[in-house]
């Protein structure tokens, strides 16, 4: 597609609507799911380094999971946008830290240590059947996965409705390893995403921790 910039900033303004638009019952109704998920399917997070955004826009919010995880092992984290052309620095994060007001107004740790994350989970405005991820349009969490080593598990969040036939990946895009969404857990293959139950996720996740 040679107009794929422009496809991505109309979709993208269309599906932020869509979630913005979404009843506060059924907000909350799909959000506990995704958390319910998150949490049995993912408990090797409980002992990893675990990167979270703070939500925006009426996103996911991952807070509760990330409560969840923190008080069963986890380190938590923020990312931090350290230059626009740069990957993400990820800073510790605790119910106490000190915050500040980072870029597009999000709040960001004030100057706790850097750490690096083991797993990250990663907001999506929308998503495709081949696991490629929409997002805001500069590109940070693309330049972190790529540069990352060992790469983080990319767990990408978001509500079905938000699900696309295609978005129309360029090289540079970086598919998530795993899709959670109200309706289940998606594997992210080479062809295609999988469903797999909790059970299988877990037991997947912990077998790749050793």
């Amino acid at each position: 597609m040679d107009n794929w910039r422009e496809w991505r900033k109309y979709r993208r303004a269309e599906l932020i609507a869509l979630r913005e638009s979404i009843a506060e019952e059924e907000h909350r109704c799909w959000s506990s799911a995704i958390t319910g998920l998150l949490e049995q399917g993912f408990p090797s997070l409980q002992k990893s380094v675990v990167g979270f955004c703070w939500p925006h826009r009426r996103e996911y919010d991952p807070r509760p999971v990330m409560d969840f995880l923190r008080k069963r092992g986890a380190t938590l984290a923020l990312p931090e946008v350290v230059n626009k052309c740069e990957p993400l620095r990820f800073r510790k994060w605790w119910p106490e830290a000190p915050m500040t007001i980072g870029t597009y107004e999000i709040p960001i740790p004030d100057n706790t240590d850097p750490v690096t994350v083991g797993a990250v989970i990663i907001p999506m405005i929308g998503f495709d059947d081949l696991g490629f991820r929409l997002g805001y349009g500069s590109g940070y969490f693309d330049r972190t996965l790529a540069v990352l080593s060992p790469r983080p598990v990319a767990i990408g969040v978001a509500f079905e409705i938000l699900r696309l036939n295609n978005v129309h990946p360029q090289p540079h895009d970086i598919p998530m390893d795993f899709i959670v969404t109200e309706g289940g857990i998606y594997r992210v293959t080479v062809n295609r995403l999988e469903p797999i139950s909790t059970e299988e996720c877990a037991a997947e996740n912990m077998r790749a921790m050793g």
